[in-house]
């Protein structure tokens, strides 16, 4: 079995991606991990440049990445080699990194997309998805979404946390242009203080918000409980889902908050499919309502989270990742009509052309 990696950086036409914890980010530090047993390739991918979600400078992924690639021996069953990554010390988007690969390889193997191998049976690669509108000047946030709505795409995210009243006031700006029939939500990334979020939230009434995702920075499990039982909408919450505690927590919680605490999956935090399936299915026994999520991404990131999403079937889904990206090395997804979807071909479903003037 032979392995190889290969980095380089995808941008998107014309847009900057901003978030209150992000800052603005030009490009996708992106990186492949190919798996190749000469009858059958597979790819997994990963994003480097991430810091800002969990603390791990791009050389250190980079490092533990080759380290742990160069002592396994790859000839050995997916399924095997799945299981362990759990129990290694290894950041999580390295462990999402190879998990997606052995994946891939598994269905690909198994001739069937990888979906139909999750699910245990035939499901269709097409899945709803919003859109997120990221902190922009006024008419740039306006242009992008009127293009989005243009595009069938009527679930929107809008990012905020900076000024409260400037992120009200483009919320008052999408309901008069397009109505009550678009979906809205907001994502605060974690910026408010426990003091100023209830009145937020009251105040998000008035255009008829969805839900709000994480308002407040993750790890404060009783104060996110009280905000969520005196709240008048949902609270999805993404930074505090990383590991299989916070699973618990929400688990434990969802009675006391009344349903109002919702958990946002991203493979990139929970360290690949495998884990986020046993998260899935811990939520769905305790009947708590959960999405499959994602960072901006490539291709191949995007095609995991959608292979999850059709097998899992979640109440909200965000695939928006690869939408738009000018040079990805990986295609395949098609967005239309609020939706994204991939060929039903075996694994993943998605083309990759190995960048080779980053090949590492």
């Amino acid at each position: 079995m032979r392995y190889s990696f290969h980095r380089t950086e995808l941008g998107y036409s014309g847009l900057t991606l901003h978030t209150a914890s992000s800052g603005p980010v030009v490009g996708l530090d992106t990186l492949y991990f190919v798996l190749d047993d000469g009858e059958t390739r597979a790819v997994g991918e990963t994003r480097l440049n991430c810091a800002y979600l969990n603390g791990y400078a791009a050389d250190t992924l980079l490092d533990a990445a080759r380290a742990h690639a160069a002592r396994t021996d790859w000839s050995r069953p997916p399924s095997d080699l799945r299981s362990e990554l759990a129990n290694l010390d290894l950041p999580a988007p390295v462990r999402m990194l190879f998990d997606c690969t052995l994946w891939d390889l598994s269905a690909r193997r198994a001739g069937v997309p990888l979906a139909h191998l999750l699910a245990g049976q035939a499901v269709a690669i097409d899945h709803a998805t919003n859109q997120t509108l990221f902190l922009s000047s006024n008419a740039a946030f306006d242009a992008r979404a009127d293009a989005y709505v243009a595009r069938g795409f009527r679930d929107l995210k809008i990012r905020v946390g900076q000024y409260f009243e400037a992120d009200c006031a483009r919320l008052a700006r999408l309901r008069r242009r397009f109505g009550k029939d678009l979906k809205l939500s907001v994502d605060a990334n974690g910026l408010w203080s426990v003091a100023e979020t209830p009145a937020f939230l009251n105040r998000l009434v008035e255009y008829d918000v969805a839900y709000v995702e994480q308002p407040i920075a993750p790890g404060n499990w009783d104060a996110l409980s009280r905000l969520a039982e005196g709240s008048p909408m949902p609270l999805m919450l993404d930074e505090s889902m990383v590991g299989p505690r916070d699973v618990a927590e929400i688990i434990a919680r969802t009675g006391a908050a009344q349903g109002r605490l919702w958990a946002h999956l991203k493979l990139i935090k929970t360290g690949g499919i495998t884990p986020a399936l046993a998260a899935v299915r811990a939520l769905r026994r305790a009947g708590v309502p959960f999405m499959i999520g994602q960072m901006n991404e490539g291709s191949l990131a995007t095609a995991a989270a959608l292979h999850l999403a059709c097998a899992t079937q979640p109440e909200h889904a965000e695939l928006y990742g690869a939408d738009g990206l000018a040079d990805d090395p990986a295609g395949g997804l098609t967005y239309a009509d609020g939706r994204v979807s991939a060929p039903l071909t075996s694994g993943l479903g998605i083309s990759f052309t190995a960048p080779r003037a980053n090949d590492l």
